[in-house]
């Protein structure tokens, strides 16, 4: 079985898979100092959790935008799996066109989400993906990743504005009765909420005018659930996209 693992700066998302099906998938804190001894051991647990052995695991795949836990991940392979780790960056034959002037800048975390939602969905497909960066990936009709856009996440803005901003104590994300607050605290969270939802929605309006024909647009990422029920234009709500696409591109090397 081949076990996904996709680490981003926030969280980092696990899913094992038995051929195209998911078995369990787990969503965990980053904790960047963790050493390969100390995620074997969290590792042990999901899976006990989950009445799972960590025997079952043949190979492993990562996709990483935190270098020190890239290596220790490499560790962990070694330990549970007789292969070394699939390390996806932009070197790798993936499988997806790109069309972008720097490839090599592409996060691996972005190109699995594209191939996840090329596989799923089919071209022409835009994923959004809510994490630490909110990240809008554009997939044009000849299945091309042809760029996207970067913002900061809705955690992230909201830790920003809680360190500039003195007054205000920090909240909970959550979305408000109503877009005018009745409180400090609800003016606050509308701002996040609907502020960051408008952006995503005003955002993907422009991609789509620019493309020149619609698309699916994918939601993604553990921040999603937060606002994702107020776009109008999001279609599909996928969390475990990044990991299917680790697996696509796992299946597709594994054949070849």
């Amino acid at each position: 079985m081949f076990l996904a693992a996709d680490i981003g700066n926030t969280q980092t998302t696990l899913g094992l898979f038995d051929g195209e099906d998911i078995l369990a998938h787990w969503r965990v804190a980053t904790i960047a100092t963790d050493t390969a001894d100390e995620l074997a051991v969290r590792l042990h647990n999901l899976f006990t959790l989950s009445g799972l052995e960590v025997g079952l695991i043949d190979d492993i795949g990562i996709a990483s935008v935190v270098p020190p836990l890239t290596k220790q991940w490499r560790l962990v392979a070694k330990r549970f799996t007789a292969h070394p780790a699939l390390i996806l960056d932009s070197s790798m034959d993936s499988g997806l066109v790109i069309s972008y002037q720097s490839p090599s800048e592409i996060g691996a975390d972005r190109i699995a989400a594209a191939v996840g939602a090329i596989a799923l969905y089919g071209p022409p497909v835009i994923v959004v993906d809510f994490g630490t960066a909110t990240n809008i990936e554009v997939v044009d009709r000849n299945g091309a990743f042809v760029g996207g856009i970067i913002a900061p996440g809705l955690a992230t803005s909201a830790e920003a504005l809680f360190r500039a901003a003195a007054r205000l104590a920090k909240i909970d994300i959550e979305v408000p009765p109503h877009v005018i607050g009745k409180t400090t605290r609800e003016a606050v969270q509308s701002g996040l909420t609907y502020g960051e939802i408008d952006r995503i929605d005003g955002l993907v309006r422009r991609v789509i005018d620019e493309l020149g024909y619609p698309a699916t647009v994918v939601a993604t990422g553990g921040l999603s659930s937060h606002v994702v029920r107020l776009s109008d234009t999001i279609q599909v709500v996928d969390d475990n996209l990044t990991l299917k696409g680790l697996n696509v591109i796992y299946r597709r090397m594994a054949t070849e």
